[in-house]
């Protein structure tokens, strides 16, 4: 975010805190892009803080999270202490989580591997309304085939593009049966190393 924006962003999540009756002395900036995490002290919470069109996306977020760590997923959790909900404050959607303490910064490659299998398990017991792959490559290849939406694209890179996004498209679709959904590739930004094991923060 911008410094303007924020400064609001902050503001509203200091606010949000404060209104529900936890103590907020100071405000560290953990991230900022296109939203900010917030750890507010002395209550110890992680406020994440998104424009309000990434309402939808924030909620999304807070009932994954809600059923991820119901199925006992390595996974952070939403603030105990408060509605396990999305607040709206200043044009701003923020959500409260569990502040982890990170407990170091190396990983070994199995620790990783046994996150990603928990979490996969846990994905497997949930039945979420998450779009299929096939819609965000749709997505791409309309872009693609769009020139006025892509007009820095050479046509050499816009006939490959649609050739493989067309092709990826119809090859996955075909074999939705056996889908399931997957995290990504895990990195510092999106897996804590915290005293409870490591926990997948996105």
């Amino acid at each position: 975010m911008e410094p303007l924006e924020l400064r609001r962003a902050v503001e509203a999540g200091r606010a949000t805190v404060s209104a529900l009756g936890l103590q907020v002395d100071d405000v560290v900036v953990i991230h900022n892009s296109d939203r900010v995490a917030l750890r507010l002290v002395p209550c110890d919470v992680l406020v994440r803080v998104a424009p309000l069109g990434h309402l939808a996306d924030s909620e999304f977020e807070v009932a994954v999270a809600r059923r991820l760590a119901d199925g006992d997923a390595p996974v952070a959790e939403l603030d105990p202490r408060v509605e396990p909900r999305v607040f709206l404050r200043d044009a701003f959607a923020i959500s409260l989580w569990t502040y982890y303490e990170p407990a170091g910064s190396e990983i070994a490659p199995a620790e990783y591997a046994d996150a990603f299998l928990r979490h996969h398990a846990a994905l497997r017991q949930i039945d979420l309304n998450a779009p299929h792959f096939t819609d965000r490559v749709a997505v791409a290849l309309a872009e693609v085939n769009d020139r006025e939406k892509s007009p820095e694209l050479p046509e050499s890179d816009r006939e490959l593009l649609s050739g493989t996004l067309g092709g990826l498209g119809a090859a996955i679709s075909t074999e939705s049966a056996r889908d399931q959904l997957l995290h990504g590739e895990p990195h510092p930004g999106n897996l804590l190393n915290t005293r409870r094991g490591l926990l997948f923060v996105d």
